[in-house]
């Protein structure tokens, strides 16, 4: 079995989760490959054990491999996604951060997690992501022009809102007043989205969510669409730029470019442990229950 490691140290302790890791990992006879620059920040790192003489680096990965494991918190999932893209690995998120609605295994039983998904008890959810294209051709977005969260539009350089032309399969829906616009899966529902009034969305659920960002429009309200709608952006403001993001990546855009979202062509897997739900993540991420009434 072949798998790939991708983390960061960005959360306190990280190094005894890393530890436990790769202990769990070497004790299966597991080939490991560590992402070079995570692999350096462990060997520098004195609270890890430098024996690991069967761990190799990697820059990039090949369809070759088993699975794909992300060590850190969402964000760290979402850079995941930008090695794995479209080869079909699964991922498997692990916990070390704060929230985690994608890194959905616990820091704290990463041994006892990682032997039930090597010895097959496990199920996969497949994600969808959305993909831009923008007229003309922004060649900073073209490598990896695909999110699994979301594509939002926001202002740049100014506190003026923007006007955000919005067309759903080529009919005009409105223009938006706002500071952006997001565009989201029904994974990235529970991110940017909800923090700007948008619903929770079932994973399973066939449809994206068009959310503005602190509309000027008093009647315009988040919007739920099939996921196989194309949706057309045209950004206009008092700037002559604006910025637009995918997950975490972020480039500039001149206004008036033509940005083209739709559903991507391949999906992400992630790893689920066979106990775990998505109804069981918001009762315990978001504390739905918690009423003392019940």
């Amino acid at each position: 079995m072949k798998i790939g490691v991708y983390g960061q140290f960005y959360h306190e302790d990280s190094e005894i989760y890393i530890q436990y890791i790769l202990d769990a990992l070497q004790k299966k006879e597991v080939e490991i490959f560590v992402e070079e620059e995570f692999l350096k920040s462990i060997n520098k790192h004195k609270d890890i054990s430098e024996n690991y003489s069967k761990v190799s680096s990697f820059k990039t990965i090949d369809a070759s491999y088993d699975f794909f494991l992300s060590i850190g918190g969402d964000g760290t999932l979402l850079k995941s996604v930008t090695y794995v893209r479209d080869l079909g690995i699964p991922i498997i998120g692990i916990n070390t951060g704060r929230l985690g609605f994608l890194a959905t295994i616990q820091k704290e039983e990463i041994t006892k997690s990682l032997s039930q998904i090597l010895n097959g008890n496990y199920f996969i959810s497949e994600r969808s992501l959305l993909s831009i294209s923008t007229s003309p051709k922004i060649d900073e977005i073209i490598p990896l022009n695909f999110a699994l969260n979301e594509i939002a539009v926001n202002r740049k350089n100014t506190t003026s809102m923007i006007k955000i032309e919005t067309e759903v399969n080529g009919k005009h829906l409105t223009s938006y007043w706002s500071d952006g616009l997001i565009v989201s899966t029904p994974t990235g529902s529970t991110g940017y989205s909800l923090s700007c009034g948008g619903p929770v969305i079932e994973p399973n659920t066939n449809s994206f969510v068009i959310t503005p960002i602190a509309p000027h429009n008093l009647n315009a309200r988040p919007l739920v669409i099939p996921d196989n709608y194309t949706v057309t952006l045209k950004v206009s403001g008092r700037g002559k730029s604006h910025l637009v993001s995918l997950d975490s990546r972020i480039a500039t855009i001149k206004n008036n470019t033509t940005i083209t979202i739709k559903k991507a062509s391949f999906c992400i897997k992630l790893v689920q442990l066979s106990e775990d739900s998505f109804i069981k993540t918001l009762r315990k991420k978001l504390l739905w229950g918690e009423d003392k009434r019940n």
